[in-house]
């Protein structure tokens, strides 16, 4: 059994893992349909949420969860975001990312409203479990964009609000319009600054954070030695040669004390998460089933505190070589 929390102080009981289901669109390489709907059955037989975005592979990912979802027996609970534009008949404003690229990021509560309606579509549902504004719209408040998710919710389309890569400050304002459940922020040993001014802001307001990539983007299974030619780790500066090695040897004594747990790294970086609250919910994606129950298995490790203290030194807050996304 999987074990369960509450997912902030308004939602419902949820596994401590969810499925980033990102992972399944070809960004770590050639990735096939037939596998990934399996995939996704498994995670929702185990009571994970799945977590998409509707400009993960354009829309496939949500019309992949929908096959999957119809293939099942279990009842799944889907978290989708919208922001990100990438329909050529829209325009939004331009956002840049540290890894030398721009998004083009559309929180109006026009394309709000046009962008629910396409993911539920895709999605071939009613309700939308979790509906995330993926990036904040400089050009547009957030109290704007938040009031037009909150219609959705009001009209029955939507059942939990969150909100993805916010400042603490964008949260209050938000969360003064509407209750928000959740909020994503990548989170994980090789990136820290959640703890900072987010995670308190997240706590005094009863709000969840799920954090995206909680292994680094692989980098804390401790396999990743090479990268494909598609695969869009090519942009993270973390992955450039000379960032790559440094981060490497900064985080090799962590690979020591799983070995010596007697676990893999990628638990070991899971267990930590989950070490620093209940109120952590990390969305580990992988494509294999195998790898899926090990990062399930994380939620029965207990790491004493010595174990927690040696972690923490070894990966304070902001010791990661290469820029973050945002």
């Amino acid at each position: 059994m999987t074990a369960k929390m509450q997912l902030g102080k308004n939602g419902p009981e949820l596994a401590r893992f969810g499925y980033g289901a990102m992972v399944l669109e070809g960004y770590y390489g050639a990735s096939d349909d037939n596998d990934g709907i399996k995939t996704l059955q498994h995670a929702i037989a185990a009571g994970m949420m799945i977590d998409s975005a509707d400009a993960y592979g354009n829309g496939h990912n949500e019309t992949l969860i929908a096959k999957a979802i119809k293939q099942s027996s279990d009842k799944a609970f889907v978290a989708t975001k919208f922001g990100i534009v990438f329909d050529e008949q829209e325009s939004g404003t331009e956002v840049p990312t540290g890894w030398g690229f721009s998004l083009n990021i559309n929180g109006s509560p026009r394309y709000a409203a046009k962008a629910l309606e396409a993911s539920l579509k895709r999605l071939e549902c009613e309700t939308i479990d979790l509906w995330y504004a993926h990036f904040p719209d400089p050009a547009i408040p957030i109290e704007e964009t938040v009031g037009a998710m909150a219609e959705a919710v009001e009209a029955g389309k939507v059942r939990y609000l969150g909100l993805s890569n916010v400042t603490a400050d964008q949260v209050r304002r938000a969360h003064a319009v509407h209750p928000i459940t959740a909020v994503q922020f990548e989170y994980s040993l090789w990136r820290r600054e959640a703890e900072l001014e987010l995670l308190p802001v997240l706590r005094e307001l009863g709000i969840a954070l799920v954090g995206w990539s909680p292994l680094g983007s692989g980098f804390l299974t401790g396999t990743v030695k090479s990268l494909a030619e598609q695969d869009f780790r090519q942009n993270n500066p973390r992955y450039s040669a000379e960032n790559l090695k440094s981060n490497t040897d900064r985080f090799a004594p962590l690979m020591d004390i799983a070995k010596q747990l007697d676990i893999t790294p990628a638990q070991l970086a899971l267990a930590w998460l989950l070490h620093q609250g209940t109120d952590i919910f990390p969305i580990p994606g992988t494509r294999s089933t195998r790898h899926m129950d090990e990062n399930l298995e994380a939620a029965n490790i207990t790491l004493t505190s010595v174990t927690l203290e040696q972690l923490n030194e070894i990966a304070p807050i902001g010791i990661t070589r290469g820029a973050p996304l945002i």
